[in-house]
């Protein structure tokens, strides 16, 4: 995925000032900053939920920019939003079905991959996605994300408000996904043990602009200093 010179605004604020990233296939990016500097705003560009002022938007060759959210999901762009966003009112089973309307009729079965993965929930198919815990909630939207099969998988926040054995347990799925199953990821993450844990590369954001970009190995304590300590 490619992004190019990307510009946004809420109303007269301008959030996103010419962002350049790349993300190449295979690779595990975790995009940093502190809060308020535009990586969740980003992610929401990517995935069509904000509208662009300027700027493009690639997957596998294909320009984003101007197409309805629904149809990231057609190009198996799996997405993760922060705070979860699953349905409270439908079980764990129907919550996981939606993750396959996104596929248009190619899918009808969800993938064995989820429980494997998550056999949690396949104890858990008829309890409503509200009675789950923080981190069964989790296990649940990313479990959703998987069920479209994505090449890429887009993650916002996944250890916020987690119990620390879950942030294990996700840390390590990520991992499997990303080095074993050849999953692209990026994932905006504030946590730095679990970033260097499951990131192969980083990127840095400040007040609107990627601002430093490298191996994950290349994250030293002067990029620290300067763009991550509060």
């Amino acid at each position: 995925m490619k992004i190019c010179n990307l510009e946004h605004y809420y109303g007269e604020s301008h959030t996103l000032r010419g962002v350049n990233l790349e993300v190449e296939k295979g690779a595990c990016m975790c995009l940093m900053g502190r809060n308020g500097v535009g990586k969740t705003t980003l992610l929401k560009c990517i995935m069509g939920l904000e509208k662009i002022k300027f700027g493009e938007i690639l997957f596998k060759g294909i320009k984003f920019s101007g197409k309805p959210a629904e149809q990231r999901a057609r190009y198996r762009i799996g997405y993760v939003p922060q705070g979860r966003e699953i349905f409270p009112q439908l079980t764990v089973d129907e919550n996981l079905r939606t993750g396959l309307l996104a596929c248009a009729g190619r899918k009808t079965s969800l993938p064995p991959l989820i429980f494997e993965l998550f056999p949690v929930l396949k104890e858990m198919l008829k309890r409503k996605g509200g009675d789950l815990s923080g981190g069964q909630q989790q296990q649940l939207a990313l479990g959703r994300a998987l069920a479209l099969e994505p090449e890429l998988l887009i993650l916002d926040e996944p250890t916020e408000g987690i119990q620390p054995n879950i942030v294990t347990e996700i840390g390590d799925i990520i991992n499997r996904l990303n080095r074993d199953l050849g999953l692209t990821v990026l994932l905006v993450e504030q946590k730095l043990p679990f970033a260097r844990k499951v990131a192969s590369h980083f990127g840095i954001m400040e007040k609107g602009a990627v601002v430093a970009t490298g191996e994950m190995s290349k994250l030293d304590d002067g990029l620290i200093d300067r763009y991550l300590k509060v």
